[in-house]
């Protein structure tokens, strides 16, 4: 039998979506195991408040490592106090979100613990007495096959991929040590906008491409988006033109986004930006040229003006919101 850490990620004291999602995913491959699931909460004083839920999704305790210089994501602390707990613990497998911060702190943890690392999958799975898992490779061409020939691997889960339910566990909590290191100092965070959606963590992404002709008219994706209650994304020729924030940039470049309707519109379908969203639950795809290779992927696509498209589908979804 082995236990499972899940490594939950917050900001400003409230945990993130990705972090229930990664111990749900937990929860299933704990169960494969026969074992049972850790969550670490790390963070600044009060920060213990965060975990309080995280039983109801698969948590049997909650860790708490609580420390003034944790309130912002220290990488060598982090690592460091992931590292000391895993340590300490029959575990099998840590996981971590795949989000900006996770894909830093996965690699320093498999690096501190020397332990194999399994980076963005999609699924997780206990087989023949070995943790496995698979993730997509070539931009979303093939699905690769991992088995951790180990006694302890480390797992970053792509967002969006587990969707939490129900475990009605307690999720009992304590406080374990926070280990203090502090070569790299996070001083500030650029934060978007407040009330804007994280494009990683958004159920419905709308993106714009170069077929919007120029910045100026990206209004009608934030007005596609807030209609479904959605974030805007945009392509990599869209970010590297100066029209939106990098933030925004969904591809292998970018942010990778998985979420249950995603709507592409003026973009052609590169391989870069398709790496980024073809695990998608339903894609939409609205350009003017039917052979764009965008359409090879849509669930749905719809050929024509989206000068004309966009604004009556925006009308008809805030309608049917509405209604």
């Amino acid at each position: 039998m082995a236990n499972v850490l899940a490594v939950t990620e917050q900001r400003d004291g409230a945990l993130r979506k990705s972090s229930r999602e990664v111990v749900w995913a937990a929860r299933q491959l704990a169960d494969a195991m026969g074992g049972t699931v850790d969550a670490l909460v790390l963070g600044g004083p009060g920060v213990d408040a965060a975990g309080a839920k995280l039983g109801e999704v698969g948590a049997d305790r909650v860790l708490v490592a609580e420390e003034a210089s944790f309130a912002r994501y220290s990488p060598d602390g982090y690592a460091a106090t992931v590292a000391s707990v895993a340590k300490t613990g029959s575990y099998g497998a840590v996981l971590v979100a795949a989000t900006a911060a996770g894909r830093d702190l996965a690699p320093r943890v498999a690096a501190r613990l020397d332990a194999p690392l399994g980076t963005d999958v999609t699924g997780v799975a206990f087989a023949g007495g070995k943790v496995a898992a698979t993730r997509p490779v070539y931009a979303g061409k093939a699905v690769q096959q991992l088995r951790f020939d180990a006694p302890l691997a480390v797992i970053s889960v792509r967002p969006n991929t587990f969707a939490p339910g129900s475990a009605g566990k307690p999720g009992a909590a304590s406080k374990v040590p926070a280990v203090v290191e502090s070569r790299v100092v996070v001083r500030e965070v650029k934060a978007a906008e407040q009330g804007k959606l994280d494009v990683a963590e958004a159920s419905v992404v709308v993106s714009g491409g170069r077929g919007l002709k120029g910045p100026e008219h990206f209004a009608l994706i934030e007005n596609l988006a807030k209609a479904f209650g959605g974030a805007v994304g945009a392509s990599r020729a869209v970010v590297d033109a100066g029209w939106r924030p990098h933030a925004e940039q969904v591809g292998q470049t970018g942010k990778t986004v998985s979420p249950q309707l995603y709507v592409a519109v003026g973009i052609s379908g590169a391989i870069q930006h398709l790496a980024g969203m073809r695990t998608a639950k339903v894609i939409v795809a609205i350009n003017k040229d039917k052979d764009a290779p965008i359409f090879q992927l849509a669930d749905y696509g719809i050929v024509g003006d989206l000068f004309e498209i966009v604004p009556k589908l925006t009308e008809e979804i805030a309608k049917a919101r509405a209604g």
